[in-house]
């Protein structure tokens, strides 16, 4: 929005709305008084507004908040944490994790999450005693937990910031516009997705942690999307052709479990007919319907057998994948705490692939919401099983575990968004195991150098199918770095990303867009604004500097923030 019409808008009911400090104020309690009616416009002001309250928008508050500014986070959905919670996705990390290639926080978040367990669960003396406990045992990560306990290690940790009033969280507000001059952002106008109630939020400095990069547009910053082609960036696995439409496929998880001798038959999805006979047309193609338990083996891209067996039983050499997300295993309780396990879904057959959330929303989230429960009733009805027959109808949808009526998580499993025009760009080159060996001539054991390291991360480079019809990406990678310059915009001076809106490429997003990379980012961009707020320079200063660069990157790394890889 430009300024003179943000400041109109802002300007409306100035006589009812006096200007107030956001210190001391609650959230939940501020907006839903009788105190504040609804559409009055308020106005408010902190050391840092963060937009969005994922992994990225809890790190970067948590990282400026111990470094003594005052916070402002907004969230769309009622749950902070993002992908862990409020999009139901255990987290997708390295084999190190347990000891190194993260910042401290990052573990003390998973070792809360453990303890939590330990402190409120009736775990079996085995379970408890684990050091390294995973609640449901999942074989895709090694900390699968329930997102409700996520939420509630992530409260704990934002606790003592609410109660000395230095934190602010908005629960279900959303930034509808932006106050900019130039290369500055003055404003943010956030509104409640509950009352229509707008508020003004003013800082001097902003952070974009929306899953989206929602930000980007509304302030005028420079940004790309979608995929560039390999004339642009020269990369190896790039396509020929750019298209700003082909984004990553995006999921609807839904949490389940099983009560054998039981029949919980859901309605029929409204789709169900499109999506049971629904066939991805894929370069290269996708071996027949989506709901089927044969998929495209990612790295390959053969076709391959996956099982189902929701009683935990083998089967055979097949991926069972009843247990490749499963959060809570039930052998790791007393006996009769639970009747099944639980497992969360995120899994090829869901994966919607028919548009992008940048264009429309509403309308994709709903489609792919529609595509989940048509899975879960085919899962119900129709998926073959082991020992003969078809469907499982004792299988049950755990809304209870996402927080919410219709089952499904309250927001997407996003894995692109809008990425800022950055002052540097992560490149396959740096990254990919095979693009580098062919710049530098010889097989590397680790991603580029880059002499403005604020942290580290590793994940393969793992693109799913998109939409515009380009089947998995998936290929090795290397430990990497993240370059302070992939977080700063080419023009904009006071704001930062922190999330999946790097300066990274449609490729290199496939690795930097995992849970630990996602809290380092946002745990660096804290501490960057920090940093200069502190010493009174724009950001962009701090990686132009080699004085000064440096002094930041012993402060990053004196609050637990590693900046090399060390094997």
């Amino acid at each position: 929005m430009k300024r003179r019409k943000f400041i109109g808008s802002a300007a409306l009911l100035s006589g009812m709305a006096a200007t107030t400090s956001l210190v001391g104020f609650s959230s939940v309690r501020l907006f839903k008084t009788d105190r504040f009616h609804e559409h009055k416009q308020r106005e408010y002001t902190s050391d840092l507004v963060i937009a969005g309250g994922g992994l990225g928008g809890c790190a970067a508050a948590l990282s400026a908040l111990r470094n003594n500014l005052t916070v402002v986070i907004t969230e769309e959905t009622d749950w902070i944490g993002g992908q862990m919670t409020s999009q139901g996705v255990p987290p997708d990390e390295h084999r190190w994790i347990e000891t190194h290639g993260s910042t401290a926080l990052y573990r003390e978040f998973r070792n809360r999450i453990r303890n939590y367990y330990r402190n409120n669960y009736p775990l079996t003396e085995d379970a408890r005693t684990r050091e390294n406990l995973n609640p449901g045992d999942g074989a895709v990560s090694r900390l699968c937990a329930e997102p409700r306990v996520a939420l509630a290690a992530l409260n704990d940790m934002m606790a003592p910031y609410l109660s000395t009033g230095k934190l602010t969280i908005l629960n279900e507000y959303k930034i509808s516009s932006a106050d900019t001059t130039g290369d500055k952002v003055h404003a943010l106008e956030a509104v409640s997705q509950q009352t229509g109630m707008k508020i003004i939020l003013r800082a001097p400095y902003f952070v974009d942690a929306t899953e989206l990069g929602d930000l980007l547009p509304l302030t005028g910053t420079e940004f790309v999307k979608g995929a560039e082609s390999r004339e642009e960036t020269g990369e190896l696995h790039a396509h020929e052709k750019g298209d700003p439409d082909n984004h990553q496929s995006f999921t609807v998880c839904f949490a389940m479990d099983y009560v054998p001798e039981t029949e919980n038959l859901i309605e029929k999805p409204a789709e169900y007919n499109f999506w049971k006979n629904y066939v991805p047309e894929l370069i290269p193609p996708w071996p027949g319907r989506l709901l089927d338990l044969t998929y495209t083996h990612p790295p390959t891209l053969q076709p391959r057998e996956l099982g189902f067996h929701p009683e935990g039983t083998r089967t055979g050499d097949t991926l069972n994948l009843w247990v490749y997300r499963r959060i809570i295993n039930r052998n790791n309780f007393l006996q009769g705490t639970y009747k099944g396990d639980i497992t969360v879904v995120n899994w090829p057959q869901n994966d919607y692939m028919l548009g992008n959330l940048t264009d429309d929303f509403d309308y994709h989230f709903e489609r792919g919401k529609q595509l989940s429960l048509s899975l879960f009733y085919w899962l119900q009805t129709e998926v073959p099983r082991p020992s003969g027959g078809y469907g499982w109808p004792g299988l049950r949808l755990r809304g209870d575990i996402m927080g919410t009526k219709d089952g499904m998580a309250k927001y997407p499993y996003v894995r692109e968004s809008r990425r800022i025009k950055a002052e540097f760009t992560v490149l396959e080159e740096h990254v990919g195991a095979e693009n580098r060996a062919m710049i530098t001539g010889k097989k590397a054991e680790i991603g580029a150098d880059f002499k403005d390291t604020i942290g580290i991360g590793y994940y393969h480079i793992d693109l799913h199918p998109s939409s515009r019809g380009i089947n998995y990406i998936d290929f090795p990678s290397l430990p990497f770095q993240i370059p302070l310059g992939s977080l700063l915009p080419v023009r904009m001076n006071n704001l930062i990303p922190a999330n999946k809106n790097i300066g990274t490429t449609h490729i290199t997003n496939g690795c930097y867009r995992l849970h630990p990379v996602e809290w380092n980012i946002g745990e660096s961009a804290g501490m960057l604004v920090a940093w200069s707020h502190k010493n009174k320079v724009i950001p962009r200063e701090v990686r132009n500097n080699k004085k000064m660069l440096a002094e930041f990157q012993d402060f990053l790394r004196s609050q637990g923030i590693e900046t090399h890889w060390k094997f």
